[in-house]
């Protein structure tokens, strides 16, 4: 497996600042984030075997450092069930890509396992500070993040009390410790993520932000899982 810093200096040799989604998610698993099962397709038999091993359903994405909203140019096909649907969603991926954003330069398309339901959306973010260094945010996903910003920072280096008290400062703290028919989330997971982009952010002073959204938080003893992650570099 590739590592953290071949990735990040493979990035910066190419003059790019933003991680593709397969380094990204590289990047973090090797910090020990739980994400679900993904593979990099460079053809729709490639994607047909990746689909096979990590098991559906699966959704695929367009791979790309000229792509910015994938959804916008047909570039995401969610729910897909099968090896024949697997290889029909590719095609249709790439036809719709180079359709609409015909320059492109396509890497490839992510295959990735669909996680299980039942899960609350969380966000854990990190962002370089010219004075203070890095910071790490918690939040809520969804309306709690982009309407009422209801979020914490903790500036690095930071204990792992911190990172509970973190989680525990957010108005919606209610929601992740259970309320009504919403059980309790696993907080040990969440805390375990947060201590992981602060180490992410230590050891990789090229990263000036990053961003895993959404993380969806299951019950207590079942973990959390980081979906979609954002990694932006510095040169």
């Amino acid at each position: 497996m590739t590592s953290p810093r071949q990735i990040i200096e493979k990035a910066l040799n190419e003059g790019r600042t933003k991680l593709l989604e397969h380094e990204a998610l590289d990047l973090v698993a090797a910090y020990g984030v739980p994400v679900p099962g993904y593979g990099l397709a460079k053809t729709a038999e490639e994607a047909a075997k990746i689909a096979e091993k990590i098991g559906f359903p699966v959704v695929l994405k367009i791979v790309s450092p000229d792509i910015v909203h994938k959804s916008d140019v047909g570039g995401v096909i969610v729910g897909v069930e099968t090896v024949e649907d697997t290889v029909k969603a590719f095609n249709q991926i790439i036809e719709n890509v180079k359709k609409h954003v015909p320059d492109a330069r396509i890497e490839g398309v992510l295959v990735q396992k669909m996680a299980p339901k039942g899960a609350v959306e969380v966000v854990v973010g990190a962002v370089r500070d010219p004075v203070f260094g890095p910071a790490v945010m918690f939040g809520l996903g969804g309306v709690f993040i982009e309407v009422f910003r209801d979020v914490s920072f903790r500036v690095t280096p930071f204990k792992e009390q911190d990172a509970y008290e973190m989680i525990q400062e957010v108005k919606a703290y209610k929601i992740i410790r259970g309320y009504r028919n919403i059980a309790p989330r696993d907080i040990d997971s969440l805390v375990n993520i947060i201590m992981a982009v602060q180490r992410i952010m230590e050891e990789n002073p090229e990263i000036s932000e990053m961003d895993l959204n959404p993380i969806l938080s299951y019950e207590k003893g079942k973990g959390a899982l980081a979906v979609d992650v954002r990694i932006i570099l510095r040169k």
